[in-house]
């Protein structure tokens, strides 16, 4: 029997853990490395490889993916109608993710069990990378008001794509889509034929790929535990973690398939069983950009949702939805004001709400980016940026959390932007036990 993809990520993940693991046990001597040097050095690389070529694919398939699907919609009033209802869903999930984090750690205060001495090291052995990101965030704040708007039209947009600025390849691709739909009809026929037959080729680049997923995912999962120096560190901050971990856990496991449920008519087999491997893929890599091709395919293969739509709320969701970003900023604002013995009023934690959801739209989708924003929260509330080195020891292992609720929030939003526009269907690929193209006799359910 075949593995389904989302299976064979699953073990490449146990067993990069496992081999990680081992290696921290293996010590160097003589002509041989210590184990973590052979991990890093022999291992390493290859999840890196992994990592740069869905990165690679990221900005050829959000140009042609979006391309076609705005150039699809065929009038401007259905492109409004969906960006409108896109929005709205990625900001209501957005508020609900924040408001679900300031619950739990106010309720459970984990920042109370950090004892003087921990608090202390922490400060002590992250402040350079705090001082870093603190930097990174004055940057931020140095612009105009209206800067955001200013930096989301590219100069060039050559330069966009080369720099990874996802926004401003979206604001150029969305403008060429609508262009596309505006001039005649025998005009544009061979320009969407060429982005057609493009978007199949980008299509098949990303299957190519993932036969390396389980490889890729073993590689990087083996090399973070080997790169995790002081574990003791991470014990302390286990209630912190806990906190965000919860969080992140209602909004997959109730928040998002309640919204499927009742807005969609998706359940929750179907809907996970769909959406696996790109929440397995997205914890690995940390990256919402990285996954990105994977979520497409799996909702348009596997969940039934029509390229037109999966093309234009996908890539704008990678680029502003972070729901797991924005839960875990408003933990950890809460915790470090704990830590330091402050008591955030009713005041702050509402500037957390809003400060939180502005900078989650601003967050690149890239490992570490929401650490920036963080500061930014921080110093809308008062609480010492300094704090932020409280945090870093569990600040990887959370990323890759909170990155496959970002990659979850993406794939449901999409789904019920489908189906309030009617076009959610059967997936194409029918079997949920396999990862096939056709299903195999018998009757499986679909609906779930």
């Amino acid at each position: 029997m075949k593995l389904a993809l989302h299976w064979k990520i699953l073990i490449g993940m146990v067993l990069g853990l496992l081999v990680g693991f081992l290696a921290t046990l293996i010590p160097g001597g003589g002509f041989f490395p210590a184990g973590r040097d052979l991990i890093v050095d022999w291992v390493k690389p290859f999840g890196v490889i992994f990592i740069n070529s869905l990165k690679m694919i990221a900005i050829p398939l959000i140009v042609v993916s979006l391309i076609k699907g705005v150039s699809d919609l065929r009038s401007l009033s259905s492109l409004s109608n969906m960006g409108l209802r896109t929005v709205a869903l990625y900001l209501l999930t957005t508020v609900i993710a924040i408001t679900i984090g300031l619950v739990i750690v106010n309720v459970i205060q984990p920042g109370k069990t950090v004892k003087p001495a921990t608090r202390q090291e922490l400060l002590s052995s992250y402040a350079q990378d705090a001082q870093k990101r603190e930097a990174a965030a004055d940057r931020q704040g140095a612009k105009g008001p209206l800067q955001a708007l200013v930096d989301v039209v590219p100069s060039n947009v050559f330069k966009a794509a080369a720099e990874n600025s996802m926004l401003q390849v979206i604001f150029f691709v969305l403008f060429f889509g609508v262009s596309l739909i505006l001039v005649d009809q025998d005009s544009a026929a061979p320009v969407k034929s060429l982005f057609d037959g493009l978007n199949e080729v980008v299509l098949k680049m990303i299957d190519l790929i993932m036969l390396a997923a389980p490889y890729g995912v073993f590689a990087l999962l083996a090399a973070l535990v080997v790169e995790i120096k002081d574990f003791s560190v991470l014990l302390a901050l286990v209630y912190y973690a806990l906190c965000v971990v919860l969080g992140l856990g209602l909004m997959i496991l109730v928040v998002y398939p309640t919204l499927l449920k009742f807005f969609a008519g998706v359940g929750y087999r179907r809907f996970f069983q769909a959406i696996a491997p790109a929440q397995l893929l997205a914890f690995s890599t940390s990256s919402s950009a990285a996954t990105l091709p994977v979520t497409m395919e799996r909702v348009e293969e596997h969940l039934g949702v029509e390229k037109e739509v999966s093309s234009f709320v996908l890539p704008i969701g990678a680029t502003v939805n972070m729901d797991g970003t924005s839960l875990y900023q408003a933990v950890a604002a809460v915790f470090i004001a704990q830590v330091m013995g402050m008591d955030l009023n009713l005041t702050q934690q509402l500037t957390i709400l809003v400060t939180a959801t502005l900078a989650s739209i601003g967050s690149a989708a890239v490992p570490g980016a929401g650490m920036v924003m963080l500061v930014i929260v921080l110093k809308e509330i008062g609480v010492p940026p300094e704090g932020l080195a409280l945090i870093f020891a569990m600040d990887r292992p959370l990323d890759m959390c909170r990155t496959a609720v970002n990659v979850t929030g993406d794939a449901s939003v999409c789904a019920i932007v489908a189906n309030s526009v009617g076009k959610l269907g059967d997936p194409k690929v029918k079997n949920w036990d396999d990862n096939v193209d056709e299903p195999e006799s018998g009757t499986h359910d679909k609906t779930a």
